[in-house]
Formats: C-alpha cells, sequence, structure tokens
C-alpha cells in the first residue's frame, strides 16, 4: 500500500488537543487583567511549542497548535469579522451523551451587524508561528462559513446591509477568500474547514429547527456547498483542503444523530475538497455505506478513535472497523483519525493529555499496520 507523502495522511487528527492547566491559569488570569497579553502570548507559545513537539514525537507527519491559542474552535474567528456580535441564541442544541442523558444548551448565536468585512488578518500569525517551530506539516483549522448562517438565519442577518441573501453569501465568501490568501501567502498547504451543519442536517430533528429559522433543510446543503466553494475556490494550487464533519462536540456530549446517506453523494462530489474526516466512532454516525460516493481522488479519514470517553480502542477493533469501510471504498482512499478533536474549547475535557497522547499513538501504531507507513 503506498505511502501518503501529501495530505491527509494516513494518520491524522482533527486539530484541537487538551489544554496544560498552566495554560488555562494563564487565559484565566488575562481576562481578569492579572497577566498582560504580551505575558499570555508567552505562556501560549511555550505550550505549543510542546505540544507540537509531542505530536512529532509520536510519529505523526502532522501538527497543529492545539487551538491554543482559541478560547473557541468558532467564535475566535468569526467574531474578528467586521459587524459580527454575539447575540442570546433563540434556539436550544439538545446535547445527548453514552448514558442517556440530554443536556440543554443554548449556545450564542452570531448577528450579522453590517457589511462583512475582514480588518485584519485572523489565523495567519498564528499559523506563521506553527510553521516556524514544526518539522512535520503545519495544519490549520477554522470554523465552515456555515457557521455564520445556520443558527439565527435570515433573521440574524441585518436586512438593511443585505437585502438579498446572495450579496450575504458573496461577502462571506470573500471574506474567507482574503484570509486563505494570506495562509497561502504565509506557506500554509494544509487547511482545514470544521463543518458542523452539513451533518446536522442528516438529523431529522435538526432538520425541522431549520425550517423554524425560515429555511429549506432540501435545500440548505447545496447552498453550504456553494458556499464553501465559493470560500477556496481562489486557493494556492499546491494547497490542500480538507473538511471535518462533526455532529457536536462537548464533554463528551454531541448533537446530531443519524448517518451521512441523506447527503453524501452531493457532499463527496460537489465540495471541491480534497478529503474529509468523518465521525464513525459510534453506531450514531450510521454505516459505511455514505463511502460508496468517494471518487476517486479523495480520502476519506475515519474518525474511529473516540474524543469523547477515556477508554482506549483495540488494535483489532480499529483493524476490523477498516477491513468494512474498506468493502464501500479503496483501501489507498482511506486514512484514520480520532473522530473529532480533544477539545473544542476551554475545559469539558472527557480524558486526561495522557489519555489522549494513548489514542494519537494508537492511530499512528494502526496507520503503519495497514497502510505501512503513518
Amino acid at each position: 500500500m503506498s505511502e501518503r507523502t501529501s495530505p491527509p495522511f494516513r494518520a491524522d487528527h482533527v486539530g484541537s488537543l487538551i489544554r496544560t492547566d498552566a495554560l488555562i491559569q494563564a487565559r484565566e488570569a488575562a481576562k481578569k487583567g492579572e497577566t498582560s497579553d504580551a505575558a499570555l502570548r508567552d505562556i501560549q507559545q511555550k505550550a505549543i511549542r510542546e505540544v507540537v513537539k509531542m505530536q512529532e514525537g509520536i510519529g505523526l507527519k502532522v501538527v497543529t497548535d492545539g487551538e491554543y491559542n482559541r478560547q473557541s474552535w468558532q467564535t475566535d474567528f468569526l467574531l474578528k469579522f467586521a459587524n459580527v456580535k454575539l447575540v442570546p441564541s433563540k434556539t436550544a442544541m439538545h446535547f445527548h451523551t453514552s448514558e442517556g442523558g440530554n443536556q440543554e444548551r443554548r449556545p450564542p448565536t452570531l448577528q450579522v451587524a453590517g457589511k462583512l468585512g475582514r480588518p485584519a488578518g485572523i489565523f495567519v500569525d498564528d499559523f506563521k508561528f506553527l510553521k516556524s517551530i514544526a518539522k512535520a506539516t503545519p495544519k490549520i483549522t477554522m470554523p465552515s462559513p456555515s457557521t455564520m448562517h445556520f443558527r439565527g438565519g435570515r433573521e440574524a442577518i441585518d436586512e438593511t446591509a443585505y437585502p438579498d441573501m446572495t450579496e450575504f453569501y458573496d461577502d462571506l465568501a470573500r471574506v474567507y477568500r482574503e484570509e486563505i490568501a494570506d495562509l497561502g501567502a504565509a506557506g500554509c498547504r494544509y487547511l482545514q474547514i470544521d463543518e458542523v451543519n452539513l451533518a446536522y442536517l442528516c438529523d431529522p430533528s435538526l432538520r425541522q429547527h431549520v425550517r423554524t429559522i425560515g429555511e429549506d433543510p432540501a435545500s440548505l446543503p447545496k447552498t453550504y456547498a456553494s458556499l464553501i466553494n465559493a470560500s477556496i475556490k481562489s486557493k494556492p494550487k499546491d494547497m490542500t483542503v480538507c473538511m471535518h464533519l462533526c455532529r457536536g462536540n462537548f464533554a463528551g456530549a454531541w448533537v446530531a444523530e443519524g448517518g451521512y446517506d441523506p447527503i453524501a453523494e452531493m457532499l463527496f462530489n460537489d465540495i471541491n475538497v480534497d478529503g474529509y474526516f468523518l465521525e464513525y466512532d459510534s453506531p450514531r454516525a450510521g454505516s459505511f455505506e455514505a463511502l460508496r460516493f468517494l471518487p476517486k481522488g479523495k480520502v476519506a479519514v475515519l474518525g474511529l478513535v473516540t474524543t469523547k470517553r477515556d477508554a482506549l480502542e483495540t488494535k483489532d477493533a480499529l483493524l476490523k472497523r477498516i477491513d468494512e469501510a474498506a468493502k464501500y471504498a479503496p483501501l489507498d482512499q482511506l486514512a484514520l483519525s480520532p473522530q473529532c478533536g480533544f477539545s473544542s474549547g476551554i475545559g469539558g475535557n472527557t480524558m486526561t493529555i495522557d489519555d489522549e497522547i494513548k489514542k494519537l499513538e494508537l492511530v499512528v501504531d494502526v496507520a503503519r499496520e495497514i497502510w505501512g507507513a503513518a
């Protein structure tokens, strides 16, 4: 089996990693004004150096900064746009747990209060630092542009600034293109878009939510696909762009359930990305049958190692699952990763850093056994 010399790699991971206690304490101190921004940056960079060494030491060919500079996987990016703010959510999201629990949470909604813009680079400096210390391929992650729309819909978009939603989507894609262009100029050749809403649209209960915000759950996936394509259309030719499809991740809980089947053909063939990080760690993710739509030239990274609990999967179980997936897509178009990030925000972790390392080591070990290389 051939070794992958470009991303996504046979052993890969979604991006976020568990923050150290020292890093969490430093962020809290900075919020209270007890630590300067410069001191916090020094602490963050020290922690990033250490977590990059950890990833490289395990044998991963990809490294991220663990999202150590972020409070949240999404708002740290989207709130840097001009005229975007947080407002209380009018709708509740129900987070499910493996114990059968159902936690109601109301994540804040993003409101667009005027014309979108990008006053400055958002994650560009973060990437430059990561690249400067990495020996392996550095990857940067960002939330999908659909995140700016999904929770609030038309009502959350200022009608004076955007009387026509087409203009809103055009501006949103333009801002993404500006950020991606600067990342490309800084040397970024591996970008991941974290997309939750397409996975949410596979869940009947969340399709009903879409109707309550005045959208059509049958047509919205196509709208988001066009938006993503417009956002990445000017990327450097040698930049790999992958998409992570997430069903929600907080303290071991999730929001959406159901397989990728309702959107699989569109997802794999109409969105112009190179690979897909797919959650397949439990029955809630459905079967591998959706992989039959994966076209030649694209890679499905199977998220078989869960980040929602600390129990370590067995190698035999992972090998069996990959064999099962290979019935629907060629083994050479498959790879392995954890199912999600280990820490989508500050806190809410279900395992220790040692547990996290064991899971990443397992991913590398299994990839080497199957494909001959990580």
